[in-house]
């Protein structure tokens, strides 16, 4: 691995758990790996949830939210501030040095509306591959060992809100900071197969071709493809791994767990 920070996502029912020895996982290597640190998280449970009190309809499509115009302040104060805050908190309460952005803050990664679906999702934004944007402020944090938690929440170039998949984000954050590797945390061991066992390591390919058999399928269709993009574009390895059973410890030891995605040929 390079000598780059270290980008983990964490989502789904990791989040929503709120395991105290995960956080302490994450505050220990932050402290002590050189390159630090950089979080970044959705919390689509949490949004559902909200949307359902104040009575508005919740629907995804490919495995994104779909993000109509008069959803997106109500996404963006659920997720850049009441998830962001509390991750802040629970890391900080840990020994963390936690400080809490969106993806807009200091440009760190320009995003613009996707354009990739054959429908309109809304105020759904992606990561520009073309231009990462400045990453200079996480840069500025992490040589001061502060644990930057990035919320999946990007400005447009007219600074209006766009929602953006936070494994995407995760790609998008890792390839401008030259990372050493990209984990995604999910409440899964890691991608499975048609009869459940999980597959220890993939290539772009054979994640189209799990996808177009239907043993790939909802949200994971987004988690792939990102993790597919970054080591196609940046070279930055990828592991999907749980959240919940000790694998990020595992995998921080060197030891074999959950899926790593290649290049073609690697």
């Amino acid at each position: 691995m390079s000598r780059g920070p270290l980008v983990i996502k964490i989502g789904g029912t990791t989040l929503e758990a709120g395991s105290p020895a995960l956080w302490k996982a994450i505050a220990s290597v932050s402290r002590e790996r050189e390159g630090g640190v950089v979080l970044v998280h959705g919390g689509g449970k949490a949004v559902d949830r909200h949307l359902e009190r104040i009575g508005l309809s919740t629907q995804r499509r490919e495995g994104i939210r779909i993000t109509p115009a008069d959803q997106i302040d109500e996404i963006v104060g659920v997720l850049a501030g009441r998830v962001n805050k509390s991750l802040v908190g629970s890391l900080n309460t840990v020994g963390a040095r936690a400080v809490g952005l969106c993806l807009g803050d200091g440009g760190v990664v320009r995003t613009v509306k996707t354009t990739r679906f054959a429908f309109d999702p809304g105020r759904v934004g992606e990561c520009d591959t073309a231009a990462h944007g400045s990453a200079s402020l996480l840069r500025l944090l992490l040589r001061e060992r502060y644990l930057p938690v990035i919320a999946s929440i990007g400005l447009d170039d007219a600074g209006h809100f766009l929602n953006v998949n936070a494994d995407d984000a995760g790609a998008g954050l890792a390839a401008a900071l030259g990372a050493s590797a990209l984990v995604l945390l999910t409440d899964v061991r890691g991608v499975l197969d048609g009869s459940k066992r999980i597959v220890h390591e993939l290539t772009p390919s054979r994640i189209e071709q799990l996808i177009a058999s239907g043993e790939v399928s909802g949200g994971m269709i987004p988690k792939v493809r990102a993790a597919a993009a970054v080591v196609t574009e940046s070279g930055v390895p990828v592991v999907i791994l749980s959240g919940d059973d000790g694998s990020l410890a595992e995998f921080l030891a060197g030891n074999i767990v959950g899926t790593r995605i290649v290049p073609e040929g690697a």
